[in-house]
């Protein structure tokens, strides 16, 4: 087994404890059994199968503040963490799939479409069609995405009440919940099923969406979990040949991570328009899905007029025929060509990123954003003493760059 592999596995086995102890408090609450057949199907189903980077960012972010290997609790502290945050992230796609009327999530069906758990035979006095037998989650995943978030507060109840920043961590959950939901209604009204205006697209509205929908609970939360787990203070100092500096480590990593957020989604929309289906691993639909993506807004900055009317007349349809042709209505093939989502639709607008030069845009903005983000982490002072408001040296071990590097790192130049 590989390092990475054997990393997984134990972050992994930490989630079989949590399930069986979320199982338990409702089994102890009273719950019928076909309740927590359906609870631990619910959490089985949605929260562990995907990559798992936000979870395991929070491990290693302990680990490089400490300086050290995790003793076997604080291990599983910082793992009751990094799960809650997927668990966050399963409320949101159980959600978002309900919205968004999608059909597959992480390689099979969304939750809401999925065969309904194998509850309790019915009785001998039921009354059930054939076609009722088998009957799918679907409006009970509403509950469901709310259990899901409703779990991450009895663990932070159980593990961390007595913790000094307690408070802290179920405020930040709260916060940046509700964040997520300002960029997720954002995004909603920016691209409305069925509407397809190309005017109510922006980079600004871009970013908004990108700040509040993805970079606060996918960067900025798992690194400000570990800061309020090593208990570091909102504030601290520096002492270094004779001057002391005041640090700000929360507002510091702010002006870090979502800058890195911002660049990571960038990367992705770019990255669902050039990669190849057999490296992304999946065909890119921005185009097809009429996404408010950094592609179209960067391109409808670089067009003429007469490739705008291209994009207007292309973008967001699956068919062949352009928006205000004849049969344009009714010719909306679902499934392209040759690795492509939408038919000549689709391949009209890659061809017309690829005329204005979109490649040698990405590559410039990747270079420019590297080198910003770089200059934002040398600036972490770390040579000195941590001391605290008293001047004493402080129990806490201070910001570190690593933790923003690993970060850095492990997007730069990625090509999946």
């Amino acid at each position: 087994m590989s390092a990475k592999a054997a990393r997984r596995d134990q972050f992994e086995r930490v989630f079989k404890l949590i399930r069986d102890d979320l199982i338990d408090n409702c089994s102890k609450a009273g719950l019928p059994l076909e309740a927590l057949e359906w609870y631990r199907a619910n959490l089985d189903y949605n929260v562990p199968g995907g990559k798992l980077n936000r979870g395991l960012s929070v491990i290693d972010t302990v680990e490089i503040l400490l300086g050290r290997s995790l003793s076997e609790d604080e291990y599983f502290k910082a793992a009751v963490l990094g799960w809650s945050i997927e668990l966050l992230q399963a409320y949101f796609l159980v959600a978002d799939d309900i919205m968004d009327s999608s059909i597959t999530r992480r390689g099979q069906s969304c939750w809401y479409l999925s065969p309904a758990p194998a509850v309790t035979a019915p009785s001998s006095e039921s009354i059930t069609t054939s076609g009722h037998k088998h009957p799918a989650v679907g409006m009970v995943a509403i509950n469901d995405a709310f259990m899901l978030n409703s779990a991450i507060y009895h663990l932070l109840r159980k593990h961390f009440k007595s913790h000094p920043r307690y408070i802290d961590l179920v405020d930040i959950f709260h916060d940046i919940t509700y964040k997520t939901e300002m960029g997720q209604l954002v995004d909603l009204v920016t691209a409305p099923e069925g509407v397809v205006d190309l005017a109510r697209f922006s980079l600004e509205r871009h970013r908004l969406i990108v700040t509040y929908k993805t970079a606060y609970y996918s960067f900025h939360l798992p690194v400000a979990l570990a800061m309020l787990m090593c208990n570091i203070p909102d504030t601290y100092y520096i002492q270094h040949a004779q001057l002391t500096t005041a640090v700000k480590p929360y507002d510091l990593a702010l002006s870090i991570l979502i800058p890195l957020g911002e660049y990571f989604q960038v990367q992705d929309d770019f990255l669902d328009f050039s990669a190849p289906p057999e490296v992304l691993g999946k065909i890119g639909t921005d185009i097809v899905d009429n996404k408010c993506s950094w592609c179209v807004n960067t391109v409808m900055g670089l067009c003429t007029p007469e490739q705008r009317h291209i994009l207007d007349r292309n973008y967001g349809r699956k068919g062949d025929i352009e928006a205000g042709v004849e049969g344009a209505d009714t010719e909306q093939t679902k499934q392209g060509n040759d690795g492509e989502a939408g038919g000549l639709c689709e391949k009209r607008v890659k061809e017309l990123y690829e005329t204005v030069g979109l490649r040698k845009v990405y590559a410039e903005y990747e270079d420019d954003v590297y080198k910003r983000l770089n200059a934002l982490i040398d600036s972490i002072p770390e040579e000195g003493v941590v001391a605290d408001e008293n001047g004493q040296k402080a129990e806490h071990p201070g910001m570190r760059r690593e933790v923003f590097r690993s970060f850095l790192g492990k997007i730069y130049g990625r090509s999946k």
